[in-house]
């Protein structure tokens, strides 16, 4: 059973959310939590994304610079209800990746899956360790 509160403190808590320092609940959108790592030649990133259309996120690339951009809409309020209790972050997210120059940008894969945006950005070729060959052979000295 839902119960009814005093609506001043209800809108003192819609003014903690709206500036951020209500305590307890992810009042605001919040940084997409991200995992990166490297396996082989390909560097994986996979950042969580639960509950966005996958029509709503925007990767773009800026020379070293990855930004991801994701809205994930209150499906409540459009269809005109009325908010009872709000936890979840809505809102438009966004994230920036600096990548190192040792990655090639040009090749980057994306999925989005279950609620997660993977990426897979190949190592660059100069970047890849390499074998070098030594040539000569016996050198006489002449004294």
């Amino acid at each position: 059973m839902m119960i009814r509160t005093d609506p001043f403190q209800v809108f003192d808590q819609l003014a903690r959310q709206l500036t951020g320092t209500a305590t307890g609940t992810w009042t605001r959108p919040s940084v997409m939590p991200m995992d990166a790592y490297r396996s082989g030649d390909e560097f994986l990133v996979a950042f969580d994304l639960p509950g966005v259309d996958p029509d709503s996120i925007d990767l773009s690339v800026e020379r070293n610079v990855i930004t991801v951009k994701a809205e994930r809409r209150s499906p409540h309020v459009d269809e005109g209800g009325q908010v009872q209790f709000s936890e979840r972050p809505h809102g438009v997210f966004t994230r920036e990746l600096v990548l190192g120059d040792n990655l090639d940008t040009e090749h980057i894969e994306a999925s989005y899956v279950d609620g997660v945006l993977r990426l897979r950005i190949p190592v660059a070729e100069q970047a890849k360790p390499r074998k070098i060959e030594i040539t000569g052979g016996r050198q006489q000295i002449s004294a």
